[in-house]
């Protein structure tokens, strides 16, 4: 890595998407704490995790990412845990049957608490406070004491990532993620029963096939009975990332250790700007999410940038682009990188660039335009003699109603049913079930 580069040279480039802190003493105070702390996560999983993203990026293995828009403190506990693991373990199992290959299965949890904003003030009426920036900085509650930024809530964040990776790490080693015993995912409130039934001929099969490989290798065997299982979220606050970004013994580099692989959002992908700078620096695989909007020339610079080195699994490039522009926006960009040779991971978010609102202003995604956008991804790059290695949602393992379409058939009207999320509209389990069904039947070019 560059020499001149350190956890905090970020700080003289030009920051944006950051929390204004009335108390700059205490935001120092709380972030020497954080730098104190034992790290959250380990240097050998960070780097399994790139052996993984290698993997992916020859077409060897797939990656699943998902998780909620924004968690929020009240949620971290064990049913709303244990039911988003349920269900990216659900679509694991059916993108396994499906492709026929290795699932990384990578969470969107256990530090997503900030979130970028378009504007830094939120107008109610004729009052207007700082936006809301995720549980991580202030409260959603629209009052001026709610909306200060607050250090301690950076303490609080680190907290809660660290319960959350706790108790995930718990269930996998006590045989929660077993894959003997597929049938323990299911949910009881995924309803549709051709769903159902297609999902369980694939648990049949898979588990016909885990009892044959046992009967040649033995049982008990860990790498059929247990899953890895990995963390991400926007890197979007770099004073909490650079307090939990450290050297390790018998290691080189820098690695952020508060997460296995954080990204860089589309609206801080600054080539110049002081998110580049932190993420340019630190070992980690790591992602930036593109729109159309990028050049190019702009989108190779930035690769080469963000992986100097050329390392295969180091950079996962995120397209989410929409429905109705990726068959005009990704070509280009899928034949830059290729002709520029720059190692990179190619994922479709398929939810950001498909968000609209309702004619009451409630912000939703319809799941054929979600459908229709990864259909169209895994298209383009074949065509373009790319791969796609992985895909990103949003979404929980509750029973909610942000989206509409699907088997289970929500409308416009069924919004206000359980319509719970802060932020941004996700999957709910039984959308994200079909989802993945439905892009295991295109990996098998039905």
């Amino acid at each position: 890595m560059d020499k001149a580069w350190s956890p905090n040279s970020w700080r003289e480039k030009t920051v944006i998407q950051m929390p204004n802190y009335p108390d700059s003493e205490a935001l120092r105070e709380v972030v020497g704490q954080l730098g104190r702390l034992p790290p959250l996560v380990t240097s050998w999983e960070v780097e399994r995790l790139k052996d993984y993203a290698a993997q992916a990026s020859r077409g060897q293995a797939f990656v699943l990412q998902g998780g909620d828009c924004a968690e929020n403190f009240d949620e971290c506990e064990s049913n709303n845990i244990a039911n988003k693991l349920k269900i990216l373990l659900q679509m694991s199992l059916v993108l396994l049957f499906g492709g026929k290959k290795k699932v990384i299965r990578v969470g969107r949890f256990a530090g997503q608490y900030a979130k970028p904003r378009s504007s830094d003030l939120e107008t109610r009426g004729e009052e207007a406070l700082p936006s809301y920036r995720g549980d991580m900085v202030n409260n959603l509650n629209f009052t001026e004491g709610d909306r200060i930024p607050d250090p301690q809530r950076l303490l609080r964040a680190y907290e809660r990532s660290a319960m959350t990776m706790n108790f995930i790490r718990s269930l996998a080693a006590g045989g929660f993620a077993d894959l003997n015993h597929p049938e323990y995912w299911r949910l009881d409130f995924v309803r549709d029963e051709s769903l159902l039934k297609e999902y369980q001929e694939m648990v049949n099969a898979l588990r016909d096939s885990i009892g044959f490989v046992e009967s040649i290798m033995g049982s008990g065997d860990s790498e059929i009975s247990r899953v890895d299982f990995y963390c991400s979220h926007e890197g979007l606050h770099l004073e909490y990332e650079a307090a939990q970004t450290r050297q390790v013994p018998r290691r080189d580099g820098w690695y952020n250790l508060a997460t296995h692989m954080p990204w860089i959002g589309e609206r801080t992908r600054i080539l110049d700007g002081a998110h580049v700078e932190y993420f340019r620096g630190i070992v980690n695989p790591i992602g930036v999410k593109i729109s159309q909007a990028i050049d190019p020339a702009e989108l190779v610079a930035l690769a080469r940038v963000l992986n100097p080195d050329n390392e295969p699994g180091r950079l996962s490039l995120i397209h989410r682009m929409g429905n109705s522009s990726i068959s005009d926006g990704l070509p280009g960009l899928v034949e830059a990188v290729k002709e520029s040779g720059v190692e990179v991971v190619w994922i479709c978010d398929p939810m950001h660039g498909n968000t609209e609102s309702t004619s009451e202003g409630v912000k939703t995604r319809d799941f054929d335009n979600i459908l229709g956008e990864l259909q169209k991804a895994m298209d383009i790059h074949r065509e373009c003699g790319s791969r796609l290695g992985g895909v990103h949602f949003e979404l929980t393992g509750d029973d909610v109603t942000e989206c509409i379409g699907g088997a289970c058939g929500l409308t416009e009207s069924d919004l206000s049913t359980a319509y719970t999320t802060q932020v941004d509209p996700r999957l709910n389990a039984g959308q994200a079930l079909e989802m993945a069904m439905l892009i295991a039947k295109k990996m098998q070019g039905r």
